[in-house]
C-alpha cells in the first residue's frame, strides 16, 4: 500500500487511484473529434480543426455552482450539480456565438468518497454531452480538515471557438430590436443564499418536505439542474443573425442584460409576457422579497435572452420553440436617455 503516513494524515493515494479507474469510462464517453489525450496525464490535449474557421478566436469561461451545493449536501443528492457546473460555463461562452470545445473541472473535498465523486463526474459528463463539448481533464483535491464530511466545492473551466467575424458582443443592438426570452428550468444556480434563508431558516422546511406549490419536494425543486442553451442557440445562429445574447445568472435581469447594451440603448422588459414558475412566486411571498430584488437576484423564469431584428423576431421565436420548452418575445430596445437605467421592467 502506498503512502501510509499520508493516509493517516487524511489523504488516501490508493483511493485516488481507484477514483481515476472508476471515472475513466465516464469521461471518455464525452470525447469528440479533437481529443488526443486520456485522463491521468499532466494536461489535456485538444487538436483544433480550423477548416471552417478562417479567423479563430478562443472564448473561455470559468464558474462554480455556489451555495446550491449546500442543498446537495443536505439532501445527499450529488448527480445533478455537475450539470449546473457545465451550464454556468458553457452558457457564458455561447452568448458570444462560440461553440464549446472542451471542459475541465476542479473538485475539492475533505476526503474522497468514491460514490459521491463518481456521481459528480457523471453529472459533469452529462452536461458536457448536452453542450457538445469534451471533458478532457480535471483535478480532485483531497483536503482533510478543510471541508466537512461529504462536503465539497466545484469549479469549471470551458473553452470554445468562434470566427472573429461571427463574434456576438451586443455592439449591433439598435433601437427597435426585440428581446426574446428562453425559459429557465427554475432557479438555475443563483440566489441560493437567499433561497436557503427563506426555505430553511424562515419556513423551517427540510429537503424532504413536500411543497404543494411545486408539486414535489424541496430537494427536487431546488436541485433542478440549470438549462444548457448551447445546442438550440448554435442551431439558431446557422440561420439567423442575432445582435446580442445574455445568460441570466447572478445579477438577474438588470446586471446581465445591461452588460450587452450599447450606451444609447435601453431594454424594456414587459412583465407578464412569459410564464413565471411557481418557485419564484413562492419565494417572493414567503420571503417578503421586493419585486426589484426578485429581478436583481433571480432569473424569474427566463434563463437566456436574445436580441434580434424586429423583422425576424417572430421567425426566431418559432424556430426556438421547436427545441426550447417556452420562448417568448418579452421586450424591446428603445433609446436611452443620459443617466437613465439600462434596463427597465414594466407592466405588459
Amino acid at each position: 500500500m502506498a503512502g501510509e503516513l499520508y493516509r493517516d494524515a487524511g489523504v488516501d493515494l490508493d483511493k485516488a487511484n481507484d477514483l481515476v479507474s472508476r471515472i475513466k469510462p465516464i469521461v471518455r464517453s464525452t470525447f469528440r473529434g479533437g481529443v488526443i489525450t486520456d485522463i491521468g496525464g499532466f494536461g489535456g490535449l485538444f487538436s483544433l480543426n480550423l477548416q471552417d474557421v478562417p479567423n479563430p478566436v478562443l472564448v473561455s469561461s470559468t464558474d462554480g455552482v455556489g451555495t446550491k451545493l449546500k442543498i446537495a449536501f443536505l439532501a445527499d443528492r450529488h448527480d445533478t450539480v455537475g450539470i449546473d457546473l457545465v451550464a454556468m460555463c458553457v452558457n457564458d461562452i455561447v452568448v458570444q456565438g462560440a461553440k464549446p470545445l472542451f471542459f475541465l473541472d476542479y473538485l475539492a473535498l475533505g476526503r474522497i468518497e468514491l460514490d459521491i465523486v463518481e456521481k459528480l463526474v457523471a453529472g459533469i459528463a452529462a452536461g458536457c454531452k448536452k453542450a457538445g463539448c469534451s471533458l478532457i481533464g480535471g483535478e480532485t483535491a483531497e483536503m482533510p480538515d478543510f471541508y466537512q464530511k461529504n462536503e465539497y466545492d466545484m469549479a469549471g473551466f470551458a473553452v470554445g471557438i468562434v470566427d472573429n467575424s461571427q463574434i456576438i458582443d451586443g455592439s449591433t443592438i439598435r433601437v427597435g430590436d426585440r428581446i426574446i426570452g428562453l425559459s429557465s428550468s427554475g432557479l438555475h444556480s443563483n440566489g441560493y443564499s437567499l433561497v436557503r434563508k427563506i426555505v430553511f431558516d424562515t419556513l423551517g422546511l427540510t429537503p424532504e418536505s413536500f411543497v404543494p406549490e411545486f408539486n414535489r419536494t424541496v430537494a427536487e425543486e431546488l436541485l433542478e439542474p440549470t438549462t444548457i442553451y448551447v445546442e438550440p442557440v448554435l442551431q439558431l445562429l446557422r440561420k439567423y443573425r442575432v445582435h446580442g445574447m445574455s445568460h441570466i445568472t447572478g445579477g438577474g435581469f438588470y446586471d446581465n442584460i445591461a452588460r450587452i447594451l450599447p450606451r444609447a440603448c435601453k431594454a424594456i422588459i414587459r412583465e407578464g409576457s412569459w410564464n413565471v414558475p411557481p418557485v419564484f412566486r413562492f419565494l417572493q411571498e414567503k420571503g417578503n422579497v421586493a419585486r426589484e430584488e426578485m429581478y436583481s437576484v433571480f432569473n424569474n423564469g427566463i434563463g437566456f435572452v436574445l436580441v434580434v431584428d424586429p423583422s425576424e423576431a417572430e421567425d426566431v421565436t418559432a424556430f426556438l420553440s421547436a427545441v426550447v420548452e417556452d420562448v417568448r418575445i418579452i421586450g424591446e430596445i428603445v433609446a436611452r436617455e443620459e443617466e437613465a437605467a439600462a434596463v427597465e421592467i414594466t407592466g405588459r
